[in-house]
């Protein structure tokens, strides 16, 4: 088993200050995304959400129904600690594979690019298995290769094979509004069960 595939991995590297992957910051193009939502009752899922800024904003914008998941727990007491008002209900630690739910949107950040590419077919069935019927998948993909990883980055035309099994609609665009590091690397998705 790759070391990348166990908690304790993704722990330590929290531990030791190697989240380079953490913007320390909601990322701008899902806050120009959430920005645009008006249903404040939508259920939402962020898997891999790390530090959770993502869910921090959806929080303060008046979203309720917001669940936080991660594989490891350090990310998750660290959200508890500095958001003493989120429900901690919707504090999810496990494994995004064996996390159960109905969501209407989930959030995608950096989950994809982190578990191993062999993986991505599973992903797929398993965030269709989580939205309902209309629901949507958003977020961020890489459009550039990696020499190693995690992160493993990919292609549009990857993708597709994945998701076009289990998602009636596929939108992938370019990211316009990318952290300067990521420009001209991501694709923003947008997949409708």
């Amino acid at each position: 088993m790759n070391t990348f595939l166990s908690a304790d991995y993704w722990s330590e590297r929290y531990q030791n200050n190697q989240a380079g992957w953490d913007l320390g910051q909601i990322s701008p193009p899902i806050k120009a995304y959430i920005d645009q939502l008006e249903d404040k009752n939508l259920r939402i899922l962020i898997p891999g959400c790390g530090s959770g800024y993502e869910g921090s904003y959806l929080w303060e914008k008046g979203f309720t129904n917001v669940h936080l998941l991660d594989f490891s727990s350090e990310p998750i007491a660290k959200f508890k600690s500095e958001n003493s008002s989120f429900p901690l209900d919707q504090l999810h630690y496990g494994d995004f594979f064996e996390h159960n739910g109905e969501y209407d949107l989930i959030i995608e950040q950096t989950l994809f690019c982190a578990i191993d590419p062999s993986l991505r077919a599973n992903y797929a069935t398993k965030s269709a298995q989580l939205l309902k019927k209309g629901g949507k998948l958003v977020g961020l993909l890489f459009d550039r290769n990696f020499e190693s990883g995690p992160p493993f980055g990919g292609s549009e035309e990857e993708y597709k094979k994945y998701f076009e099994l289990h998602f009636l609609q596929l939108q992938f665009e370019p990211c316009y509004n990318s952290i300067p590091p990521r420009q001209g690397s991501e694709l923003f998705i947008k997949f409708r069960k």
